[in-house]
């Protein structure tokens, strides 16, 4: 009989794909705009593996602010101290569920995600709600001097007290009645790390008996040191803090990835963050409305990166105005098939040189990317790719078959660009 931290992980064998709002609408999404984003992903996307819709942070306030948080949350809570949708933002939720809008992306062949922030509502706690099925109340769970340096809107929960746990049952279990597939669990890996709080969230998953993919964030100096407690709990974390189109913050992500990458499994995977990509920051708190600032080698080298580092992919744009020529990044088949990689590691970095491997069976990856400020021409040798009797090299993003001379071929790179090689034999 398969458990149920097994069965969740089942649901996340290969790195999950999807849509988030955060980095084009922040904390304002509405009903609309999540329903025009995922008939697009249903309609351009799923058939390659894009599956999952997430409704980001504050889906719960009913004015959120369109630059950055209000100072004073004022969810929409029940009669338990649980958050409910606001409806003037999700019409189809004047049932206070999200049934509705979960049958909807369901009916659309796809998975339904949501936001969460770990603790109680701060309206919960000082207005000292009961909590459901235990004597104990909001107020007395709530640690006040555990708070989000960011975000207004929760206490942390003391676990050692009574109705801890029950407090994140009920939670759990009323998104597990909504239909939600996938929690994105916020303010939980700053250190230190929210081990306990990240327990008590994965036991009342599995109390529910749906398997809801947990998925941890930010990020911001995770230490390896926690990677079985992460195992244990989660199906994916955050290894970074918020990643924009930038790229300094893009090119740090390789030093992270390469660390991460070799301790990569199914069901247990290190995210190096959303890929801010297509038209972003419509309503965020980063930024102007524009078309990302990532040049077109730059996002080639960002989807690369996080294939062959087998990172989770949450497209981060606003998918109804995606330009034609990313919506062929996020559709090629040939650099996604790098997340079914069963290894891959970085092998080379000398100054801006740094090259990736992959493989899976007999089907052999290397990526050669460029971090240079300036055009280059390389002359990469087989032999240094592991790859010597190779047969056929094909560049993955193009198309186009490689010349071998003398065991080597000539490459081509832009700045902060990439060649993605499929080698066989």
């Amino acid at each position: 009989m398969v458990n149920a931290i097994d069965a969740r992980r089942a649901q996340a064998t290969r790195p999950p794909m999807g849509w988030n709002s955060w980095d084009c609408f922040g904390g304002s999404v509405t009903e609309a705009e999540v329903i025009a984003n995922a008939e697009y992903l249903a309609e351009h996307l799923l058939h390659v593996g894009w599956d999952t819709v997430v409704v980001d942070i504050q889906w719960y306030e009913p004015e959120p602010g369109l630059s950055d948080y209000e100072r004073t949350s004022r969810a929409v809570l029940d009669g338990w101290g649980r958050q409910l949708p606001a409806p003037n933002r999700f019409p189809s939720a004047t049932d206070g569920t999200f049934r509705s809008l979960a049958d909807r992306i369901h009916g659309l062949g796809l998975r339904f995600g949501v936001h969460l922030m770990r603790g109680v509502p701060r309206a919960a706690a000082d207005l000292d709600l009961p909590i459901l099925g235990s004597s104990a109340t909001c107020g007395q769970i709530a640690d006040r001097a555990s708070v989000c340096s960011w975000n207004p809107d929760s206490y942390g929960v003391d676990m050692s007290v009574e109705g801890a746990q029950e407090y994140y049952d009920s939670v759990i279990a009323q998104l597990a009645s909504w239909g939600v597939d996938f929690i994105k669990l916020d303010d939980v890996l700053y250190p230190p790390i929210e081990a306990d709080e990240i327990r008590a969230i994965s036991r009342a998953i599995d109390a529910t008996g749906r398997p809801i993919v947990l998925s941890l964030s930010p990020g911001k100096r995770l230490s390896t040191e926690h990677l079985e407690t992460l195992r244990d709990s989660a199906q994916l974390w955050r290894i970074s803090d918020d990643l924009w189109d930038d790229w300094a913050g893009l090119r740090e992500q390789f030093q992270r990835l390469a660390r991460r990458a070799p301790l990569q499994r199914a069901g247990a995977w290190a995210d190096a963050d959303m890929l801010p990509l297509g038209r972003i920051g419509i309503r965020s708190h980063v930024g102007v409305d524009r078309q990302s600032f990532l040049t077109s080698a730059e996002q080639r080298t960002m989807l690369t990166l996080w294939c062959i580092g087998r990172s989770p992919l949450m497209f981060g744009g606003h998918l109804p105005d995606t330009a034609p020529e990313t919506l062929a990044l996020l559709q090629n088949r040939g650099a996604l098939a790098l997340l079914d990689a069963e290894t891959s590691r970085e092998i080379i970095r000398d100054g801006d040189l740094v090259v990736w491997a992959a493989e899976h069976g007999t089907t052999r990856w290397r990526a050669v990317f460029w971090l240079g400020e300036e055009s280059t021409t390389l002359r990469v040798h087989l032999a240094d790719l592991g790859c010597s009797g190779a047969g056929r090299v094909t560049e993955v993003w193009n198309g186009h078959q490689q010349t071998v001379t003398d065991g080597a071929i000539p490459l081509g790179l832009e700045p902060h660009g990439v060649m993605l090689l499929r080698i066989d034999a």
